[in-house]
């Protein structure tokens, strides 16, 4: 995994001894956001599930996990995160966007899914081009741009092997008509994309400009190998034992 940071230009040689050495203050060891001055662990969880009360609390412990798990490998803290549940169905709002600074919720909404994750619901992911399944894990923003979808968010996948070529395969943020409650009706789900978690076009452009330039956003599936094997689910930096029973 700091293979990646490093070549995404977030973890350089000079950092890596304070990786071994938890930050210490009062002889109490720091979270990564509160040596940053930010709230974090599970207070920062505490206050972000009071205001989204739909989303599963193991999601969003396992979301901010990862998420401080990154930084205390290198990654710069971000001002915002966005949190995927791919266990739910298209048809439900599942996708959901904090503001970490505030600790509130900016947005939920639908979010689509690749054709070949599933139909409503998706089961099946992949970090490989040509698969058009969505791919798990945490991402981190970058640019924007203008392409063929309209506006539009590119992302570098933080988790080798399960989404670390998200750039390469073109898996980015951005609008879709067939991100639509009608479809619902009529197909039985919201249309799916190539791989993207696509948004509603009335959402687009304010998706892209809250999670632009270096947010993080986190892909949720119970997938048995990711969970086990992830280095940021299963953080060799974690300084509390406790982050991930909290809020469960």
């Amino acid at each position: 995994m700091f293979d990646v940071l490093r070549r995404l230009g977030v973890l350089s040689l000079c950092c890596l001894p304070v990786l071994s050495a938890p930050v210490v203050a009062k002889q109490t060891a720091l979270l990564p956001y509160e040596q940053h001055g930010r709230i974090s662990g599970p207070a920062l969880i505490s206050r972000l599930a009071d205001q989204a009360p739909d989303l599963d609390p193991q999601v969003l412990t396992a979301a901010v996990s990862a998420m401080e798990c990154a930084v205390a490998g290198g990654v710069d803290p971000a001002e915002r995160l966005a949190v995927i549940d791919f266990s739910l169905p298209s048809t439900e709002q599942r996708l959901w966007i904090f503001d970490l600074l505030e600790q509130r919720l900016v947005l939920q909404d639908l979010v689509a899914h690749g054709q070949g994750s599933g139909d409503n619901l998706a089961s099946r992911f992949s970090n490989i081009e040509g698969s058009h399944q969505s791919s798990i894990g945490l991402f981190r923003t970058q640019e924007s741009y203008f392409g063929r979808h309209g506006y539009s968010l590119r992302m570098d996948g933080l988790e080798p092997g399960f989404n670390d070529l998200a750039r390469q395969r073109a898996i980015v943020i951005h609008s879709a008509d067939y991100v639509d409650p009608s479809w619902i009706s009529r197909h039985g789900r919201i249309g799916r994309s190539h791989g993207c978690p696509a948004v509603r076009p009335e959402v687009g452009d304010m998706v892209v400009d809250s999670l632009k330039g270096g947010q993080f956003m986190f892909s949720w599936y119970p997938d048995d190998h990711w969970l086990a094997t992830s280095e940021l689910i299963n953080c060799p930096n974690r300084t509390d034992d406790n982050l991930m029973t909290a809020g469960r």
